[in-house]
Order: C-alpha cells, then structure tokens, then sequence
C-alpha cells in the first residue's frame, strides 16, 4: 500500500532544502506527496510504495528569444515543481495521468509521430519514447500520476518540466539515469518540435532538467555550453518576484512562432542560418540594403533585440559572477525596453486590448520607484512578469500589485539547486 512511512518522510525532509530552498512549510509538503501517493492508488489501484520524482519549473533571468538562434541565456529552475508516483511496468505501454488533465497511453512500439497528437502531452511522451529507442535503448514501459505547482501559461514552463519529467523517468527505469541534464533537454525539444509541433529553443528544457542557476551558450547547440552560478538573489537583499497577470499563454502559439523566422530572415540574407552566426557589424553595414531587400520592419527590430540580448547577457553573467547586484539590476531594465520596443512580445497583435504584461511593468516601475527591476518573463505575449523586489518592499509591493492582478498572483521564488530527478 502506498503510505510513507517514518523513514520515508525522513528522506523527504533531507530532500526539501535542495527543491524548495529555506523557506516552506514541511507539514505542508509531507501532504502534498501524501496526496500523491492517494492519487495514484485511486486511479491505478494498491500497489508495492511507488517511486517519487520531481521535476522543477524555470525562470529566465537574461536572454528573451536568443536560444533559437544559437544565442546565450540565464536561466534557473525554481522551487515551484512538478512531482510524479510511478512504478515500472512491463506491458510496452506508458499510463500518464496529470492532475487537471487528459490522459496519456502511449503504445512503446509505436512512436511514429501522429497528426492528431499534435499539440497534446500524448505526443510529447511519444516524442520522449522515440528518442530513446532510436539510440538503441531497450524502453521499459511506466505508469505516473503527476501532480504540479507549476502554474500552466505562466511563462514558468510548466510544458518543459512534463517533458523532463518524462525524459526523467525513462532515462531512470530504461536507462540507469545514463543521460545527462542537457541531453535530456535535447530530447524535450525534440519532441516539442518535432512531434507537439512548437518551435522552442532549448532554454526552457535545459533548465527545468539541470538545476541551480547557469549560463547557457548555445553557439554549439549538441554541445551547450553551461556555466552554473552561484548566487543567492534573497542574501543580496532582493526577493525573485513572479507576477501573474492572469493572460495565458495556450492561445499564442503563432505570436511565438512568428520571432524564429523572422529573425530567419536576417540571417537568410547573410547566407546563414542563424543570426549568432552573423557579426553584429556586419548586420549594421548591411542595414540599409536590409531594409530595402527584407521589407519587414518587425524583422530588423528583432535581430537588433538578439545581438543587443546576446551581449547583455554576457556582461550579466559576469556580473552575477562578480556579486555585482547593481550592473545586473540595471542590465535587466534594459532587456525590458528591449523586449517592448524591439522584440515586440509584450502583448498579442491579434488581442491588442489585452496587454497585462505592460500594464504589471507600469505598476512595478512606480512601486518600485527606481529601486530593484522588472521585465518580461518567458515567451512573452501574456502571462508573467519577473521582478526583483527589494525584501523590506515586498509586502508593499505585493499587496499593491494584487489589488489589480487578484489575491495569489505574486509569487516569491527560490532557486532550486537539484535537479530533475528521483527524489524517493
């Protein structure tokens, strides 16, 4: 029967402090895997204890839209996460039933992608599967039932971390936990793209699977480049904010898709495939020609977003490295402007009325009245916002924001430092 026991919570609470950082509330989340376990049993009925697994959101802190051109980024997985129960079966087939959502049966001997998957989490595990049995890995069939915080269409990535997850769990009961974090997200985008039909870079997946705070290079994308960090936002006097102004990201998969190409079109003109592989004053020298031959304004905007992003990253990262709260503070506001003004994916052109993500920007800036920043978050277009909320400020600076975005819709993050893995 699926009951933790004395030793089990004894290994949760050791666990704890490397998902949630310092600050929550054991009692809390011993009921949390409790009702997971209840779960599992009520939809696939009394079994041997399953294995627990977790699975981490992300929050990107520098370089909005650059992964998908070779670009560089910060990201970091957080202590908001998605945990599943699971047993191994040996039935060929995977059983995935997420809390609030359609279950998935996927069928291992057949992972060829299917038309009428698209867009469904049943293609995302059978992308996952592929990948796997094309490196000639023996695939061990799984049942789960998952539950998450991971809020869906929050820019969080609650999509990514369903993909690690699964990844997860194959490499453990198929793989002896042989793959690394970065191949892992190699293989959620590969089913993103491949078999979901989303064109994601590779940001969201590497960060849900590696843990901590890191840099990423994607100049050589089989062969990313990672620097972890080590920085602690809370001891510099900041509070990692997340502001959900209640837009969803589910309807804006064409608003996403419309940044690759175009950004595809500088760099098409240059012979190239990717505007990483352009040199910034080339594009420049270039720019009148540009203007005349691509006939897409947007598209310019863009690419001027991605080499600026791309430098600032850079100088981001070095000044995390350097403990430098000040130039980092200031780097983020600039990435704001950049992304309204320049990249463009603060609202939807096709729902203009809508455009949450400035107006929580507007709010921010003038609590915040020149202290911390504020930016985008994520994809962009709806959803979230990230600000760093100076800690005496945050109670203000939280109820004043949920007074127009609703009760809960301020989250205070923590950076989590394990990465995707089982956890029991």
């Amino acid at each position: 029967m699926a009951i933790l026991t004395p030793p089990d919570i004894d290994t949760l609470h050791a666990v704890y402090p490397q998902l949630y950082g310092s600050d929550y509330d054991a009692t809390k989340m011993d009921e949390r895997f409790h009702n997971l376990l209840d779960g599992f049993i009520r939809i696939f009925g009394k079994t041997e204890r399953p294995a627990l697994f977790s699975t981490p959101g992300r929050t990107e802190l520098a370089g909005n839209h650059t992964d998908h051109n070779m670009g560089k980024v910060i990201a970091a997985s957080i202590n908001l996460d998605t945990i599943a129960a699971v047993i191994p079966t040996d039935d060929n087939t995977v059983q995935l039933i997420s809390e609030g959502f359609r279950p998935v049966s996927v069928n291992l001997s057949d992972l060829a992608p299917k038309e009428e998957e698209k867009e469904s989490s049943t293609a995302l595990v059978r992308g996952i599967a592929r990948s796997f049995s094309d490196e000639g890995i023996a695939l061990r069939g799984w049942k789960a039932y998952t539950t998450s915080t991971v809020l869906k269409g929050s820019g969080l990535s609650s999509s990514a971390a369903i993909e690690i997850l699964c990844a997860t769990i194959f490499n453990h009961y198929s793989n002896n936990d042989a793959w690394s974090p970065i191949k892992l997200a190699q293989i959620g985008k590969y089913a993103e793209n491949v078999y979901f039909n989303k064109p994601s870079g590779l940001m969201d997946q590497a960060a849900c699977a590696h843990g901590g705070i890191i840099g990423m290079d994607f100049a050589n994308p089989a062969n990313v480049l990672v620097t972890p960090v080590s920085f602690d936002f809370f001891q510099a006097g900041y509070v990692l904010t997340i502001v959900d102004t209640g837009g969803n990201h589910a309807d804006l998969t064409s608003d996403y898709a419309s940044i690759p190409p175009e950004m595809g079109m500088i760099s098409a003109f240059f012979n190239k495939k990717y505007l990483r592989e352009v040199p910034q004053e080339e594009f420049y020298a270039a720019l009148p020609a540009l203007h005349k031959s691509v006939k897409n304004d947007r598209s310019l905007l863009r690419a001027i977003h991605f080499f600026d992003e791309n430098n600032r990253v850079a100088a981001m990262l070095n000044a995390l490295q350097n403990n430098d709260m000040t130039t980092y503070l200031s780097l983020t506001n600039e990435a704001c402007h950049s992304a309204f003004e320049y990249l463009q994916n603060l609202y939807s052109p096709h729902n203009p009325l809508e455009q949450g993500l400035g107006l929580a920007l507007a709010l921010s800036r003038r609590i915040l009245n020149g202290c911390g920043a504020c930016r985008n978050h994520g994809g962009g277009f709806a959803g979230t916002i990230l600000a760093y909320v100076p800690v005496d400020l945050f109670p203000h600076y939280k109820k004043e924001m949920e007074l127009v975005f609703g009760k809960n819709s301020v989250t205070a993050l923590a950076i989590r430092h394990r990465k995707s893995s089982r956890i029991l």
